[in-house]
């Protein structure tokens, strides 16, 4: 009885080694882009409790106008860091493209390079 051997390093290098490449580019993108929402939850949610915290403080007309005068820059801090927060997620997105241009490249060069040494 004759056994059959099938060597699995083609099938490895052009189908199994880019699909783990390319889920472990998306794990770490996805990791990174849950981070950056949850950063950004706990810091918007951390500005609203102080804000509501400083409404509790007011006593007088003082107070209140001193408040008033703070959601002046209270506005433009959070302008500010929805911002930041908007570029840092493009920045992500743009690398995890970048990335994935790369890794599919590499294997269509693979894939070639295993193509012509069959030939």
């Amino acid at each position: 009885m004759k056994t059959f051997s099938f060597d699995t390093k083609p099938f490895e290098a052009m189908l199994l080694g880019p699909a783990r490449a390319y889920a472990a580019l998306s794990i770490d993108y996805t990791e990174k882009l849950l981070t950056a929402q949850l950063d950004t939850a706990k810091a918007y949610t951390d500005t609203g409790l102080a804000q509501a915290r400083g409404l509790l403080e007011v006593r007088d007309a003082d107070g209140l106008r001193n408040y008033l005068e703070g959601q002046q820059q209270f506005a433009k801090d959070m302008a500010e860091r929805l911002k930041g927060d908007a570029e840092r997620v493009v920045s992500l997105n743009q690398d995890f493209v970048q990335q994935s241009q790369k890794l599919a490249e590499s294997s269509l060069k693979q894939t070639q390079q295993a193509a012509s040494a069959k030939s």
